[in-house]
């Protein structure tokens, strides 16, 4: 049922594995630890890989991971419980050669763990097995069946009316035969029938009873004694023990737990939404460092708070760390070193500001020497050519074309409106190779994430002239919105090539950040 199952240090170094079938599964371990343990993305313990899903448990005490990997098409109920079950089984027995700190400790360690395996293996198998789901029930066995049987059985009326009766007398004469027992026992007792009986008060029993006035009065002292609090009582080893816990607790020496951490990751939860995070982003980053945490000793005067916050901030970190190096101005000089223009596309919803922020960008790029063309792609909403030609004109009027030999730094290809506009950013891209310009800035029209014919006309266009960088323009202000526009539209790029490896979205432009006074729009990470 399984395909493998392995583990090894966080250093790298595999302690022990079990192989299921033939074929190696260092790719899918690979990948694993690429996308999964290096990004510190642990709030899942599922990873699905081709036909391969794997599960994953961290061991943060020794610096351990332990990977099980099976078809993802099986459905196999025990494989959380058996992670758990063989983590504490190879902690218990190799848990002095694991406290030895090292890798060459490690190596030199023999870690002959087959049989505990298949042993944890075949009892996990079996109780599965036994927790089966009964069969189901035939109609005959159903509640149903019988209650319709029952309402087809025909009974006369009068013999019902007769037990009924029947029933009613047996029950009157019992009641009238414990009356009369009780009426006899009253005239045994001296008492007149027929008259009402007087309730003679019952003497209550208070634990006096045989004992002398002093010692009444001795017993009284002493429970007056006992509720006043008496003398000093010693203070137990027991309570030493609850303070000294806190203590240890509080300045660390102490082993996380999911509970210790709960209040702290609930408040930066808390606090992460407040300031624009997406509420399931903030939620996988807390899981994330609580699977990372959980079981790590900490040091000698951490608080739990302290150390949470730690975590938190390197995960945040770690994610926010492009995967690709991000040097536009050197990628321009590349791009001019081999006679071509660096093309950048823009894209994102209506409104967000991709033309103003492509006129900041074209600035920026003539401010450090080189030389754009914007491309009017944009040929759906009214005023966008003349918005473009104004931001043109604006910046030749800051640098003049007499600085650069009479040619200006930034020029406008367009070709009106109703155009196709894949087939005027390509040909943009060859006036720009053709007369030496270094830069292409590609505006596109405004389009919602959900319009499928405008996405498609999107895709197109990328696929078609491949630009070196993709950007997405979007507002700080729009909080989880903005995770449903960029997952849909880096989708749409990607269901809609016609490439075995498709043009993504490259980068990620954040506009109107006055609007969001202190805080953050990190809602697209992830």
């Amino acid at each position: 049922m399984l395909d493998f199952f392995t583990i090894f240090s966080k250093g790298g170094l595999v302690l022990w594995c079990f192989q299921g079938v033939n074929g190696s599964f260092t790719g899918p371990v690979n990948a694993l630890i690429r996308s999964v343990i290096l990004q510190e993305r642990s709030g899942s313990n599922l990873f699905i890989h081709d036909a391969l899903s794997m599960k994953y448990k961290l061991d943060n005490e020794f610096e351990l991971v332990f990977v099980v990997g099976f078809q993802k098409i099986l459905t196999l109920t025990y494989v959380d419980k058996f992670l758990d079950d063989v983590q504490l089984r190879f902690r218990d027995r190799y848990k002095n050669q694991l406290e030895q700190k090292g890798a060459m400790k490690l190596l030199n360690g023999s870690f002959q763990f087959q049989d505990d395996f298949q042993q944890l293996l075949r009892e996990a198998e079996e109780s599965t097995k036994a927790c089966a789901p009964a069969p189901m029930k035939t109609f005959m066995q159903s509640q149903k069946s019988q209650k319709t049987v029952k309402s087809m059985i025909e009974t006369r009326g009068g013999e019902k009316g007769k037990e009924k009766e029947s029933n009613k007398k047996s029950k009157n004469a019992k009641k009238e035969a414990s009356a009369a027992e009780g009426d006899g026992d009253s005239t045994r007792g001296g008492t007149q029938s027929g008259l009402p009986k007087k309730s003679s008060p019952k003497p209550q029993e208070n634990g006096n009873e045989g004992l002398t006035p002093e010692e009444i009065k001795r017993n009284q002292q002493e429970f007056f004694r006992r509720m006043g609090g008496g003398g000093p009582k010693k203070p137990s080893s027991k309570s030493f023990r609850g303070v000294f816990g806190m203590l240890k607790g509080l300045v660390g020496s102490k082993s996380l737990s999911q509970e210790d951490m709960e209040p702290v990751l609930d408040k930066l939860r808390d606090h992460l939404i407040a300031k624009n995070v997406a509420a399931d982003i903030a939620s996988k980053l807390c899981e994330s460092v609580a699977k990372k945490l959980e079981g790590k000793v900490m040091g000698t005067f951490t608080t739990v708070t302290s150390t949470v916050k730690q975590a938190l901030q390197d995960s945040l970190v770690q994610i926010l760390q492009p995967k690709r190096r991000v040097d536009i101005l050197r990628d321009v000089m590349e791009a001019r070193a081999q006679r071509r223009p660096f093309v950048v596309t823009f894209c994102g919803v209506n409104g967000v500001g991709k033309s103003t922020n492509l006129a900041k960008i074209s600035f920026w790029l003539i401010e450090n020497g080189f030389s754009v063309l914007i491309a009017a792609c944009d040929t759906f909403r009214a005023g966008a050519v003349e918005q473009l030609r104004t931001h043109q004109r604006r910046l030749n009027s800051m640098h003049p074309p007499e600085e650069n030999g009479g040619r200006p730094r930034v020029q406008l290809y367009e070709k009106g409106y109703g155009k196709d506009a894949a087939g005027i950013a390509m040909e943009a891209i060859a006036y720009a190779r053709s007369h030496s310009f270094d830069v292409v800035l590609v505006d596109t029209a405004g389009r919602m994430q959900d319009n499928a014919p405008l996405m498609v006309a999107l895709a197109k266009l990328i696929a078609v002239n491949m630009p070196d960088l993709v950007l997405f323009v979007g507002e700080a202000l729009v909080g989880n919105e903005a995770v449903d526009q960029l997952v849909k539209f880096n989708q749409a790029l990607a269901d809609h090539s016609m490439s075995d490896k498709p043009r993504i979205i490259d980068g990620i432009v954040l506009t109107k950040f006055d609007t969001i006074d202190d805080k953050v729009c990190v809602s697209f990470v992830g």
